[in-house]
């Protein structure tokens, strides 16, 4: 089963965030899939001059939780915090990704307990990233592209 244009890995969530991989590092994109209009806004498909550089997904765990990643700024060792939101860095062959946490630089909650708590009206990146297994995530959702930097 196929779940993108570029990509046939047999894991719909791994061959999605490789196209936004692809995508995001300019990369062409042949994406067919429910992230099809926010990988064409980040490439300029549909507004020529944006300053589009992100596609913020929402990742779900096979038990159909959404799932959260938890990091520690360098800058601040002793503040953790969690976000539900990611940027796609990279994907290797094997199925293993790095994710960079997204948030708002003005989200005092440290630990939402859903994806609805999380403020996303203006996500930026965070320069804390994750590794993860894709094949452990059996659901993606992506937000409209945005200008996270």
């Amino acid at each position: 089963m196929t779940c993108g244009g570029k990509y046939d890995s047999g894991s719909c969530v791994a061959d999605i965030l490789r196209e936004i991989a692809d995508a995001q590092s300019d990369l062409l994109s042949d994406c067919t899939t429910s992230c099809e209009q926010s990988i064409a806004d980040l490439l300029g498909d549909t507004s020529p001059s944006s300053n589009l550089d992100t596609v913020p997904v929402l990742l779900y765990c096979k038990d159909c939780k959404p799932f959260k990643g938890y990091g520690v700024p360098v800058e601040d060792l002793g503040d953790a915090f969690a976000s539900f939101y990611f940027r796609v860095k990279s994907i290797d062959d094997k199925n293993c990704a790095v994710l960079e946490l997204l948030r708002e630089e003005e989200d005092h909650k440290k630990d939402p307990h859903s994806p609805v708590e999380q403020d996303t009206s203006d996500l930026e990146v965070t320069g804390v990233c994750i590794t993860v297994d894709v094949d452990c995530f059996c659901h993606i959702t992506c937000l409209p592209a945005i200008s996270a930097f």
